[in-house]
Parts: C-alpha cells; sequence; structure tokens
C-alpha cells in the first residue's frame, strides 16, 4: 500500500472447508505416526509424525469467519493485503494479521461523551470503551442568540482501508466531526424567522439535508457515508428562554393583528364600493370617514362592541 490515502481492495480468499479437511488429516496422520512409534519403536516413523501436528496447528490461525455486514482487513508484516467484505467461511494465510471491522448501520447522538478502552503493556483490555447519553450543545446562532441543539447521525463504514489506515479512531473522528459540522450550522443560520429566510425551527428539512452534506464533506477521508442526519433537540438557552418566549409572542400577536388590519381595510373598502356602486346612500366626506372608523374599530376590536343606535333628536 502506498500514497497518502489507502484504497480498498476486496479479496475473496479460499473456501475453509477443504483447508480444514486437511488440517484435520495431517493431526490425524501424526498422531497416528506417534503411536505407531511408541508400539513398534521404530524412530524412522517419529520423523513422519512430528512435522504434520505443527503444520496442522499453524494452519488453524489462517481459518476465518466472516459474519454478514462484517469485514477482516488483511496485514502482512505492516503491508495491507486486501479486504474481506463477504460474510463466509475461509482460509487465508496464517501468517496475516487481521483486523475486525463492522458495516453495520450504527448511529449516535451528538454531545455523546467516549471514553476510549485502555490497554497494558501485553495488549489486555483493561477498561473497555464507554460512551455516556449525548447532551444538548450550547452554541449561538446567527442573531447571536445562544440555543441548545443536538443531532441524531446515522452512518456505516464503506471502504474498510480508508477507515482503518486514515484516521486513529474512525468512530472518534465520526463523533468530533459531526459535532463540529452541527455548531457551524447553527451559527450560519437563525433560530427563528418569519420571512423566506431558512431558519433552524422553521425549515428543518432544508437544515437537515444540509447537516448531512456537511458531515459527509468531512467524513469522505474516513471511507464513513451518512446515510442520515437529522435535529434531536432544539431550543433556546435556559437563560434567555423565557425572554424569548415572550418575544416571539410578541411577534406573533403583530403578526396577527397587522393580518386583521389588512382584512379589515379590505372589508371597509369593499363596503364603501359597494354602497357607491349600488347608490344605496349618499355619504360626504365626514359621513365617509365616521363609517371608515366605525367599520374598523368593530373589525379589529379583540372584543365583541355594544351597537349604539341613533334614533334621532327630539325638538322639546
Amino acid at each position: 500500500m502506498s500514497g497518502r490515502h489507502a484504497l480498498e481492495t476486496k479479496v475473496r480468499p479460499m473456501a475453509g472447508w477443504g483447508p480444514l479437511a486437511l488440517c484435520l488429516l495431517l493431526l490425524a496422520g501424526g498422531l497416528t505416526m506417534l503411536i505407531l512409534t511408541a508400539i513398534t519403536e521404530q524412530p524412522l516413523l517419529l520423523l513422519g509424525g512430528i512435522p504434520p501436528i505443527p503444520i496442522a496447528f499453524l494452519m488453524l490461525f489462517g481459518f476465518q469467519a466472516v459474519a454478514p455486514n462484517d469485514a477482516r482487513v488483511l496485514l502482512l508484516f505492516g503491508d495491507y493485503r486486501g479486504s474481506i467484505v463477504q460474510s463466509g467461511f475461509y482460509w487465508v494465510n496464517p501468517f496475516f494479521s487481521k483486523k475486525k471491522i463492522t458495516l453495520r448501520i450504527r448511529n449516535f447522538e451528538t454531545g455523546a461523551t467516549t471514553t476510549p478502552q485502555t490497554k497494558d503493556a501485553a495488549g489486555k483490555v483493561l477498561t473497555p470503551k464507554t460512551t455516556s447519553a449525548g447532551r444538548p450543545s450550547k452554541v449561538n446562532d446567527r442573531d447571536g442568540n445562544p440555543i441548545d441543539i443536538s443531532a441524531v447521525v446515522v452512518w456505516k463504514v464503506v471502504d474498510t482501508a480508508e477507515a482503518l489506515f486514515n484516521v486513529e479512531d474512525y468512530e472518534h473522528f465520526v463523533a468530533v466531526q459531526s459535532e463540529s459540522a452541527l455548531r457551524i450550522l447553527a451559527s450560519r443560520h437563525p433560530y427563528d424567522s418569519h420571512d423566506d429566510e431558512i431558519s433552524l425551527r422553521g425549515n428543518t428539512v432544508e437544515v437537515c439535508q444540509q447537516l448531512r452534506h456537511d458531515i459527509q464533506e468531512r467524513l469522505d477521508k474516513a471511507g464513513v457515508e451518512v446515510i442520515e442526519a437529522r435535529i434531536s433537540h432544539l431550543a433556546y438557552a435556559p437563560e434567555i428562554a423565557a425572554a424569548m418566549l415572550q418575544r416571539q409572542q410578541a411577534q406573533a400577536i403583530v403578526a396577527a393583528r397587522t393580518k386583521i388590519v389588512e382584512g379589515a381595510v379590505g372589508m371597509v373598502q369593499m363596503a364603501l364600493d359597494h354602497l357607491t356602486r349600488e347608490k344605496i346612500v349618499e355619504l360626504d366626506g365626514a359621513q365617509r370617514a365616521g363609517l371608515v372608523a366605525n367599520l374598523l374599530v368593530v373589525l379589529c376590536s379583540d372584543r365583541g362592541t355594544q351597537p349604539v343606535v341613533n334614533t334621532g333628536a327630539q325638538d322639546g
């Protein structure tokens, strides 16, 4: 293997059933020769009984059972010799070093804390790798408002060589790069928007697609495919949540009032046009202004109005 980037080479080794039968025959033959040597006391039989046993023992290290959606990366004294990505029972060179990588679909939530495993000098695992539950990340949106946000990322390994050789720990690499992409995405968009601008809360589909694209760009060099990325938690930070709720309520009230006024003006205009067109009543400027004012009060009021009936003046 040479170059800056590893390129996966898929191999399909020899099926393991034939070598397994040969291994058993060598063991049986070697043991038989040793037994005959002990019975007949002929040292020459010992020469035929000793070699098959270590050969069969060495062959045992070449057997590999690969489960579905698992892979084995084969190394010979540090040199990459290919990857087994198809399930089955195989026999490979016993001197190959075999690294297991799962091709199954995995998911995680950003903000999770991963503790790597620790090993002693002999390579024995002292403490396994553990992952805590994800917690929302606190970032500032484009307007500078602190928000809590987290995402669920669904991914899988598609290139075993890149995953093993291009990065130190591809699982940790996926987690760190996803967290970084989420933070940058949150800082590019406002939490909420009342116009056509893309916002984190109002354009969930577009934001999730952009997040997946950003994460995939970062993970291409690690041989990982991002299947899905979606926002799992989005809220204002607790210290400004109450104030932002009041602002949202005020914006909603203003927007509702704007719609009401626009509709009321249209209805008043329609009423005046209808009266003029049908010549139902002749109104001068002052009367038209009074009618407009009364209609706007009735239509824009948030509570029921009490009508006042004008019966005309009475002479004393």
